[in-house]
């Protein structure tokens, strides 16, 4: 797959018999313009009804590895300091965030995956709305000092698609921040307010807007941190403390990009991890932090690897780099777990499968994912044992080190 194509693939459609997977891109072009924010107050966003049916129809969100209970709520953002750079007549960067969070009780109910309308008007269907996740709506944070993760979604594509690894690195005792980008896909308010992609279709015009789109990113990711370290404790998660010394940032396709990005402009930024996308801007002003590279059919492959080949020798930390060959670029989102979970992986373009989703199994894909973010986040924040990141490993014979 081309150097472009690792972040616009989430552009393509994808068809299925319950689900049309348009994947934000071609949805977002078409959808109507929504009605432009008009309030810049910062609020609690309100979860919308939350899963009280544990019985309830709809493929379940992967368990953790530790099953440990999980909280969660969104919020919305909005920084009074920075115009929005997309929209130039809005003075204010306005942000959905989504958070998960350790919590000493997993009762309750669960939270939406999404919404049925925000549902509808990414995927053409509300049934990826019947996904149960397994984070309780507005649990209390567990007390104590977290670690803090970032999470940057693929382009065109919604925070929601982070899910299993905001719940993943929630039950191993991180706090996440999963953060939608507005107008670079349909973003959901509170109240309803869906606001379009602005910007989906100029990828394909523009040459430096990944550079751009990445710089943006690394913005929205330094102000949810300014947020959630505010002195006094009042940041948008009530109850909710993290270490201002243990943050990372972590994103997927063009996510990956504006998490070098995030950290190569912000010092309290102590690793980040880059799965499967192109870097857009060398990644200079690291100081030797560390760097996961986690990639989708590029181990070992020159001719597909030269973005990536610049990027480790730039690369002056800890650095790892491994390859899930038999996977696709959407397999490092719950795109490819809710695919196969709907039965419609049958269903998928001959010629856009195989590069999307690869042949593994989603759920496999997720697990290699979970188990490998979670032992580099593990070693560089918390400073445990992470043997997975030194050798081959029995658990996962089909990732290999591809440096």
């Amino acid at each position: 797959m081309s150097k472009t194509a690792r972040w616009r693939s989430a552009a393509l459609p994808i068809a299925s018999t319950a689900l049309v997977l348009a994947l934000a891109g071609p949805a977002a072009a078409s959808a109507p313009a929504a009605a432009t924010a008009t309030t810049t107050a910062t609020t609690t966003a309100p979860d919308a009804a939350a899963d009280s049916k544990p019985d309830a129809a709809g493929p379940r969100v992967p368990a953790t590895s530790t099953h440990r209970p999980v909280g969660t709520t969104s919020a919305r953002l909005v920084d009074r300091d920075r115009p929005d750079p997309w929209r130039p007549d809005t003075p204010s960067r306005e942000l959905m965030v989504t958070f998960w969070y350790p919590t000493d009780s997993g009762r309750g109910a669960h939270a939406p995956y999404l919404s049925p309308e925000l549902s509808a008007a990414l995927y053409g269907t509300d049934a990826p709305a019947g996904v149960r996740t397994g984070a309780v709506a507005g649990a209390r944070p567990a007390p104590g000092r977290h670690p803090l993760v970032l999470l940057s979604p693929g382009f065109g594509l919604s925070r929601t698609t982070l899910t299993a690894l905001g719940e993943e690195l929630a039950a191993r005792g991180y706090a996440v921040a999963a953060v939608d980008h507005t107008y670079e896909t349909l973003v959901e308010f509170p109240g309803g307010r869906i606001e379009p992609c602005l910007v989906c279709g100029r990828e394909g015009t523009d040459p430096d807007f990944g550079a751009t789109a990445s710089r943006v990113r690394a913005a929205d990711l330094r102000f949810v941190i300014d947020r959630l370290t505010a002195p006094g404790g009042r940041g948008p998660v009530r109850r909710l403390a993290v270490d201002p010394g243990r943050i990372a940032a972590v994103g997927h396709s063009l996510g990956g990009a504006a998490a070098l990005e995030a950290m190569a402009e912000d010092r309290r930024i102590r690793a980040a991890a880059n799965l499967d996308g192109s870097v857009w801007i060398p990644p200079t002003g690291l100081r030797s932090r560390p760097v996961l590279l986690f990639s989708a059919q590029l181990g070992g492959s020159p001719g597909a690897t030269g973005n990536w080949e610049d990027t480790w020798k730039q690369l002056t930390g800890p650095r790892y780099w491994v390859d899930l060959p038999t996977a696709g670029h959407l397999s490092f989102s719950d795109e490819h777990w809710v695919v196969d979970a709907l039965g419609s992986r049958d269903q998928l373009p001959a010629d856009s499968g195989p590069d999307l989703f690869g042949t593994v199994r989603g759920e496999r894909a997720l697990a290699a994912t979970r188990a490998y973010l979670g032992a580099f986040l593990d070693r560089h924040l918390l400073g445990r044992p992470a043997p997975l990141l030194d050798r081959p490993s029995r658990a996962f014979p089909e990732v290999r080190f591809a440096k």
